[in-house]
C-alpha cells in the first residue's frame, strides 16, 4: 500500500479541514509514493521514538503532535529539529502528523469517555455543519457527585496518572466538569462561561490557576502529556482495523518527565 493511499484514508476519517487554521498537519516528511507496510503511531516524534522506530523497520510515522510547526528556513545538522527531518529523509520515512483535526474529531470525545460524562457538549466550537457542532473539549455531568479531592483521584484513575495538580479547596462538591486535552489555558474562559466547576487539562500556570479560581472554576492539571497519551493505544488500534493488511507498532506510553 502507498503512503498516498494511506492518508487518503486518514485524511476520510479525520479531514483535514477541522484543523485550526495557525496549525501544521498532514504529510509533513516524505514521498507520497512510498510503499508502506508497517506505520509507527506516536504522540510526539522525538530522538528516542526515531530510533525506535527506524530499529522496528517502520516506513511510516503518525504522531499527534507535528514535529515540524513553524516556518524552517535551515534543515541541517545544527539543529535537534534539523537532525530529525534528515534522519526521517535519510531512512525514506514518511512522517504524517494529525494534530488539532484530531483534537475535534477524536481527542474530545475520548477525553469525555474517560471521564464518563453525561449529556455531554462542545466546551470550544471551532465549526457548525447544518445542526451539529463540533470542536474542542467536552463538558458535562460526572457519574456522581463527588468533592473536589475525590475528583481528582478519579482522574488519576481514568487517566493512569501518578499525581496530577489541584487548584481549588478539595471539599468543595462538583458535579459539571469539562476536560480539553493537551495546553489548556485557552480553556478556562470556556469553561467558566459554560458554568463548569472544575476543568481538566494540562500546561497551566501559577497565575491562570489561581485567577481560575478566583472565577469559580476549581483546575486538575492532569498534564499536556496525561491527558493525550490515548492518543496512542486509539490510534494504534484504529490503523490496525483500517489496514489489517499493515503492521501496527504503539510507542511506549512514557511520561517525558519525572518528579523527584
Amino acid at each position: 500500500m502507498t503512503c498516498k493511499e494511506i492518508i487518503k484514508v486518514l485524511e476520510a476519517n479525520w479531514p483535514l479541514e477541522y484543523a485550526l487554521d495557525w496549525d501544521n498537519v498532514g504529510l509533513l516528511v516524505g514521498r507520497e509514493e512510498k510503499k508502506v507496510s508497517r506505520i509507527y503511531v506516536t504522540l510526539d516524534v522525538t530522538d528516542d521514538v526515531l530510533e525506535q522506530a527506524q530499529a522496528w523497520g517502520a516506513d511510516m510515522i503518525v504522531s499527534h503532535h507535528p514535529l515540524i510547526f513553524s516556518a524552517v528556513k535551515q534543515i541541517n545538522g545544527s539543529t535537534f529539529l534539523g537532525r530529525r527531518i534528515l534522519k526521517l529523509a535519510a531512512g525514506d520515512i514518511a512522517y504524517y502528523a494529525m494534530h488539532t483535526n484530531f483534537d475535534v474529531m477524536g481527542m474530545a470525545q475520548l477525553n469525555q469517555a474517560s471521564l464518563k460524562l453525561r449529556d455531554a457538549s462542545v466546551l470550544m466550537v471551532t465549526c457548525r455543519e447544518a445542526n451539529r457542532e463540533e470542536g474542542i473539549g467536552r463538558i458535562g455531568l460526572l457519574p456522581e457527585v463527588m468533592t473536589l479531592g475525590r475528583f481528582a483521584e478519579y482522574v488519576k484513575d481514568k487517566l493512569h496518572l501518578p499525581q496530577v495538580l489541584v487548584y481549588g479547596d478539595q471539599d468543595s462538591v462538583i458535579r459539571l466538569a469539562a476536560i480539553s486535552g493537551g495546553s489548556g489555558k485557552s480553556a478556562v474562559k470556556p469553561a467558566v462561561a459554560a458554568g463548569a466547576q472544575v476543568l481538566v487539562t494540562g500546561d497551566i500556570d501559577y497565575h491562570t490557576g489561581i485567577d481560575a479560581v478566583a472565577e469559580g472554576l476549581a483546575v486538575v492539571d492532569a498534564g499536556h502529556y496525561g491527558t493525550e497519551a490515548v492518543f496512542i493505544p486509539y490510534m494504534t488500534e484504529q490503523l490496525q482495523k483500517l489496514f489489517p493488511e499493515l503492521e501496527v507498532c504503539g510507542a511506549d506510553i512514557v511520561p517525558p518527565f519525572g518528579a523527584v
